[in-house]
C-alpha cells in the first residue's frame, strides 16, 4: 500500500514507535493494525536481545486506591539512572503499581511459583474434573488448561494488562523495552489491603454493612 505521512503519524501516535520504524512497518504490511503487530514482533526480538543485560537502576513506585484502602509498592529496574528518572519510565512504574492494585497478582512471574503451590492447584483442579465424571484420560488435559488460566490470574507478567486487555503486562513491558532501549524488569512488589488477615468482630461487620446500605439509600 502507499504510505502517507498521515498514516505514519497515526501509527506513531498509537504505538509511540520512532517515525522510521513506523514507516518501515507500513511498507512491510497492508493495514495499520498489521503494522502494529509487525512493530510488536520487532519489539519482542529487540527485548530478547536486551533481557540478559544487568538492570540495577530504576525506581520504587507506589499507588494508593479506594480512599486509602489498597496500597501498592513496586520496584521496577532499568539499566541506567538516566532512564530511571525519565517521565516515561516513571509513568510505567505508576501504571504497573496501578495494575497490581486492580488485578491482585500473587507472583511477578511464573517461575516464582513453588512446586508445592503448583501441586496444590493441580490437586484442586484434578478433583473438580473427577467430580464432573470426566474420563481419566481427559482429566489431565483439563488440569493443564486450568493451570494456564492460573498463571494468567496469579502471575503479574502473564495477566491481561488492565489498560489494554489485548496484551499481557509482560508484552506491555516488552514494548517499553523496545521504545526505551534498555532492559526493564519488575523485581518485586507488595500489595496491602486494609484489614487483610484480620477477622473483624461480627458487630463491627454489621455496623459497616448498615452504613453502606444507609449511604446507598
Amino acid at each position: 500500500m502507499k504510505v502517507t505521512a498521515q498514516m505514519v503519524k497515526e501509527l506513531r501516535e498509537r504505538t509511540g514507535a520512532p517515525m522510521l520504524q513506523c514507516k518501515s512497518a507500513l511498507e512491510e504490511t497492508s493495514t495499520i493494525d498489521d503494522a502494529i503487530q509487525w512493530l510488536r514482533k520487532k519489539g519482542l526480538s529487540a527485548a530478547a536481545k536486551k533481557a540478559g543485560r544487568v538492570a540495577a537502576e530504576g525506581a520504587v513506585g507506589s499507588y494508593i486506591h479506594a480512599g486509602g484502602k489498597i496500597g501498592v509498592l513496586v520496584e521496577v529496574n532499568c539499566e541506567t539512572d538516566f532512564v530511571g528518572r525519565t517521565d516515561e519510565f516513571q509513568e510505567l512504574v505508576k501504571d504497573i503499581a496501578m495494575h497490581i492494585a486492580a488485578a491482585e497478582p500473587r507472583y511477578v512471574r511464573s517461575d516464582e511459583v513453588t512446586e508445592d503451590d503448583l501441586e496444590k492447584e493441580r490437586e484442586v483442579y484434578r478433583e473438580q474434573a473427577l467430580q464432573t465424571g470426566k474420563p481419566p484420560e481427559m482429566v489431565e488435559r483439563i488440569v493443564e488448561g486450568k493451570m494456564k488460566k492460573f498463571y494468567s490470574e496469579a502471575c503479574l507478567l502473564d495477566q491481561p494488562y488492565v489498560k489494554s486487555s489485548d496484551q499481557t503486562v509482560g508484552e506491555m513491558i516488552t514494548e517499553k523495552v523496545a521504545r526505551i532501549g534498555e532492559n526493564i524488569q519488575v523485581r518485586r512488589f507488595a500489595r496491602f489491603r486494609m484489614g487483610e488477615g484480620i477477622e473483624k468482630r461480627s458487630e463491627d461487620f454489621a455496623a459497616e454493612v448498615a452504613a453502606q446500605v444507609k449511604a446507598a439509600g
